[in-house]
């Protein structure tokens, strides 16, 4: 197993002749590739000059920035949105219990809960909110928004993006329990919760949204991912997907994972090699996915 935490990495010329392909396969690229009665190995002989280096798998709509990036550097890639996200049981009680109730802390693990959080708080007509955030990315939602309204302010971030970090430095503000709410998907685990009510923090979770496996997948488009000798993967429910549609015995490719909690599901799951970058961030999964494609290069090479 080789998983490696990349700090920083020159952004330096693949010279691979995958990257020859540019930009993501559209509905004209696949109509040429793809027509009833083709076999997935016919399918992939004749996409043979046009294979992907990268899939990129985020739930559809927020892949963007990432294929705007890799399509900046060269470096072609796929997408293959492997997750979808769907309200979860607790999310029409979000609006009333952020109104009703006093908390220490709001404490957001994910982009999607943010931006879910965001909508219930604004129901709640916008009262006064102490977030915590997991990482910097998470963060990054609410900046636009904290500009415009002094009632929200992100005030802690933990000195790495995980949940044990999370749990274990978040500041009690005073000498009684505080009371933390954790708005989450109704997948993620119970980590955080255990290690802060641990440490003597009442906790209120509510699973506000679910992260769920996209349930269809075009096979011509599949057969194109499991060309690509990497797939970024950005939260371990789309790692859980990966696998469910790619023998990991037969694909020799790498993981390049957002953060650590991804890459600690990636190597669980059976990846051989896994890359992630120290702080989890869209500059940070950038330079673990050149990492990748560069070790699989030379591996390739040998």
């Amino acid at each position: 197993m080789e998983v490696r935490i990349i700090n920083a990495t020159t952004l330096s010329s693949l010279g691979s002749a995958r990257v020859a392909w540019s930009g993501r396969l559209g509905t004209s690229s696949l109509s040429r590739l793809y027509s009833p009665g083709k076999t997935l190995q016919e399918i992939r002989i004749q996409a043979v000059s046009s294979f992907p280096s990268v899939v990129v798998t985020r739930e559809k709509g927020k892949n963007q920035k990432l294929i705007d990036l890799l399509d900046s550097h060269g470096i072609s890639n796929l997408e293959l949105p492997l997750i979808e996200h769907k309200e979860g049981p607790d999310l029409d009680m979000l609006p009333s219990v952020i109104q009703e109730k006093t908390f220490d802390w709001i404490v957001i693990t994910s982009p999607e809960a943010a931006s879910v959080f965001l909508e219930g708080w604004k129901l709640a007509d916008f009262p006064k909110a102490r977030l915590a955030v997991v990482g910097v990315g998470t963060g990054q939602i609410f900046e636009k928004v904290g500009f415009k309204n002094a009632n929200l302010s992100v005030d802690f971030v933990p000195s790495k993006a995980n949940a044990k970090n999370l749990a274990e430095e978040l500041p009690k503000l005073s000498s009684e329990r505080g009371k933390v709410l954790y708005p989450a998907s109704a997948k993620a685990s119970h980590e955080l919760e255990m290690g802060l009510s641990a440490r003597g923090f009442e906790v209120v979770r509510l699973n506000t949204y679910s992260t769920e496996t996209v349930k269809s997948i075009d096979p011509s488009i599949l057969a194109l991912a499991v060309s690509a000798p990497v797939v970024a993967l950005a939260s371990p429910s789309a790692v859980r997907a990966w696998v469910d549609v790619v023998d990991l015995s037969t694909w020799l490719g790498a993981a390049a994972c957002i953060g650590q909690t991804s890459a600690l599901a990636a190597e669980k799951a059976g990846f051989k090699r896994v890359f992630y970058p120290q702080s989890p961030g869209i500059d940070g999964w950038l330079q673990s996915i050149i990492e990748a494609l560069e070790t699989q290069t030379a591996k390739e090479a040998a």
